[in-house]
């Protein structure tokens, strides 16, 4: 089949102060979250001027992605939009059609499962095609890549990297290797993949690529936490947190510990606040050593994994996996996902 651009689907981020309200607004509509907890975070962003650095991590990452197609010898426009925040995936897909582009693949800036990190991307798509009506470009979104080699070797490599700034000050047998993941409620990771389906969970996907990363960085024992929680306090959320498990290790005696947001591909705002602040400032506290490995969206790997999810559709090229689960979340070529898989929770008002 051939396609004639490649779409760059993103969550979005505020680019100044009077627009953190706003984007937070759109991101959290319906899901019950505390006006104190919203306002909590809009001061994140604004210890950052109000700028979020998502959007212009996608738009280097996208250059090199151009860069990487263009080497390959594939002619396919790269375009981008957004769910939360300009540019909205509405408008880019209007733009898409005027420019021509009537078949386009559609790559989802999530490795994993689950509502918010596959499904409502599929949601996105279908939202922009009926807000464009008859006509619209086809819109077909690559797979899911938590397990793909070129992802797992690069935040493999940023792991070492890490252990070997901290090695130079701190015994390595007391650094601890710490995962972590954006934190979901407890009944959106049992919605994440319907029972018996050999690995869709989201927490699952995570706990495996984190198995599959400490392997190849030659990391013995490793932990996976949760970080980002925004929901009610009375719903359960995945944990535990990273702040409180960096607690339990220092209690247990762990002089130093690298942290790795593999559940991230870029240093958005909540790697850069919640780890490079919070976690590191308790860290601090605690008198324990502590690094961030870097996420793997500036790595060349990172932009070749891109181009090879695409060969799949565009040259039938083999999918390359390391783990067993399936190979979920495109919405043609491959295994679909399955019935009821990733299925939104209904969550209580907040009233």
């Amino acid at each position: 089949m051939n396609y004639d651009a490649l779409l760059w689907l993103s969550f979005g981020g505020p680019e100044g102060p009077g627009e953190v309200m706003p984007f937070l607004e759109n991101v959290t509509r319906g899901r019950g979250v505390p006006p104190a907890r919203l306002a909590e975070v809009a001061e994140h962003y604004q210890h950052f001027g109000g700028v979020s650095p998502i959007n212009q991590l996608n738009k280097t990452a996208i250059a090199a992605v151009e860069k990487e197609l263009a080497g390959a010898g594939m002619d396919l426009p790269v375009y981008f939009g957004n769910r939360n925040w300009h540019p909205m995936v509405e408008d880019t897909l209007a733009r898409m059609a005027a420019d021509g582009v009537r078949r386009a693949l559609v790559f989802p800036t999530s490795a994993y499962g689950g509502y918010s990190a596959c499904r409502q991307y599929d949601e996105d798509i279908e939202r922009a095609r009926a807000a464009f009506g008859p006509g619209a470009p086809e819109l077909v979104k690559l797979r899911q890549f938590f397990d793909h080699p070129l992802f797992i070797a690069a935040v493999a490599d940023g792991v070492r990297a890490a252990h070997a700034e901290l090695a130079a000050r701190h015994d390595p047998a007391t650094i601890r290797t710490v995962f972590t993941a954006h934190s979901i409620p407890d009944s959106a990771d049992a919605a994440s993949g319907p029972p018996g389906s050999g690995g869709h969970r989201y927490s699952e996907q995570v706990a495996e690529a984190a198995r599959l990363a400490a392997a190849e960085a030659g990391v013995g024992n490793h932990d996976v936490v949760w970080q980002s929680r925004s929901g009610p306090p009375q719903v359960p959320w995945l944990e535990p947190d990273i702040v409180d498990h960096i607690d339990a290790l220092h209690a247990k005696g762990t002089g130093a510990v690298v942290v790795c947001p593999i559940g991230f591909v870029s240093d958005h705002l909540e790697v850069v606040w919640d780890l490079d602040n919070e976690a590191a400032q308790r860290a601090g506290e605690l008198g324990m050593g502590f690094a961030r490995s870097a996420t793997p969206n500036g790595d060349p790997r990172f932009a070749e994994l891109v181009v090879e999810l695409v060969r799949e559709h565009t040259a039938a090229a083999p999918v390359r996996k390391l783990s067993h689960f399936p190979s979920a979340g495109c919405t043609v070529n491959g295994a679909p996902c399955a019935v009821g898989c990733c299925e939104p929770v209904r969550r209580p008002s907040a009233g």
